[in-house]
C-alpha cells in the first residue's frame, strides 16, 4: 500500500464515511455547483442558510438565477459572505451554456481551480482531486513542503486509483481531520495520523 492510501485508510478507519456532497433537492447537479461557488471563503453552515433562502424563493435553478435581479440574489445569499461578488458569480455561472469541462469552467468569471474541481467531482462525478487550504496544511505538515495547487493535485492523481468515489471520500476526510485535529494550531493528541507524522516525510 502506498503512503497516500495508508493515510486514507487511517482516516477512514477513524472517521468513517462522510457522505459528501450534502444536498437535499432533486436538482442535485445545479445545487452542488451553487454550493461550490458560495462556499468560497466561508463555512458550509453559512452556505446552507443561503441555499435554504434560494429554495424558499424558488431560485435554485439555472433559469431562475439567470433571470433574478442581482441585488435580490445578493440579499438572499448574504449569509455566505462576499454576497455581492458571489451573486455576480452565480449569474455568470447561470449564463454558461457550454460543455462542462475544467477548461470551460475556468473561463467563467469567479471560478478558480478549487471551485471548478469541486463542481466536476461532486456534481458530475469526474475523477479530479480537489485541493483546498486544509489539504495544503495537512500535507505540508506530513513533510511535503509548500506545494502549488497543481503539484499537490498531480501527487494525488498519479498515486491513487482514478476513482471519483475515492477522491470524494478522501477530500471529505481531509476536511474532517483539519477541523478536529490539524487546525491552524494543531491538536495532535489522538490524531489518526500521529504515526505517519512521526515517521517523517511521505515518500511518494
Amino acid at each position: 500500500m502506498n503512503k497516500l492510501m495508508q493515510v486514507y485508510e487511517l482516516l477512514f478507519e477513524r472517521f468513517g464515511k462522510q457522505n459528501w456532497w450534502p444536498v437535499s433537492s432533486n436538482n442535485k447537479e445545479f445545487e452542488v455547483c451553487v454550493g461550490a461557488i458560495l462556499t468560497q471563503n466561508t463555512a458550509w453552515t453559512n452556505v446552507e442558510k443561503a441555499i435554504k433562502n434560494l429554495k424558499e424563493n424558488n431560485l435554485l435553478s439555472k433559469e431562475a438565477i439567470a433571470k433574478v435581479n442581482v441585488k435580490k440574489l445578493a440579499n438572499l445569499i448574504r449569509s455566505a459572505g462576499y454576497f455581492n461578488q458571489k451573486a455576480k458569480k452565480l449569474k455568470e455561472f447561470a449564463s454558461f451554456d457550454g460543455e462542462v469541462t475544467r477548461e470551460n469552467l475556468l473561463n467563467i468569471w469567479g471560478i478558480g481551480p478549487e471551485t471548478a474541481d469541486s463542481i466536476l467531482l461532486y456534481a458530475y462525478n469526474r475523477p479530479t482531486f480537489v485541493i483546498d487550504a486544509y489539504t495544503k496544511r495537512i500535507f505540508s505538515r506530513l513533510g511535503r513542503g509548500e506545494k502549488s495547487y497543481e503539484e499537490l493535485q498531480e501527487m494525488f492523481m498519479k498515486n491513487l486509483p482514478e476513482n471519483y468515489r475515492l477522491f470524494n471520500e478522501y477530500h471529505a476526510l481531509i476536511v474532517r481531520l483539519a477541523k478536529e485535529h490539524c487546525r491552524t494550531k494543531p491538536e495532535c493528541g489522538n490524531c489518526p495520523l500521529n504515526n505517519v507524522c512521526q515517521t517523517g516525510k511521505l515518500n511518494i
